[in-house]
């Protein structure tokens, strides 16, 4: 189990939404915390794992539960 630093609900935002919330977060945590996405949006189902790759994080965690998306992202540099 991932033991995330931080959450971030965005359900209920659209794209670019959830990725920008998640690079507001990403800005004020420190190396190795990690931040949890709650998305509703589809688009965040590639959005977020292409920056996250793009950036040089890495995916945590990933999950959905009904219409909730879950990524966990741990910040790395």
């Amino acid at each position: 189990m991932v033991k995330v630093t931080k959450q971030i609900d965005a359900r209920g935002s659209f794209c670019p939404g959830p990725l920008m919330e998640l690079i507001k977060g990403i800005k004020k945590a420190s190396v190795g915390d990690v931040i949890e996405v709650i998305s509703t949006d589809s688009g965040s189902k590639v959005d977020i794992p292409e920056w996250v790759k793009k950036m040089g994080h890495e995916i945590a965690n990933e999950r959905e539960d009904g219409e909730d998306y879950y990524i966990a992202v741990r910040k790395m540099r």
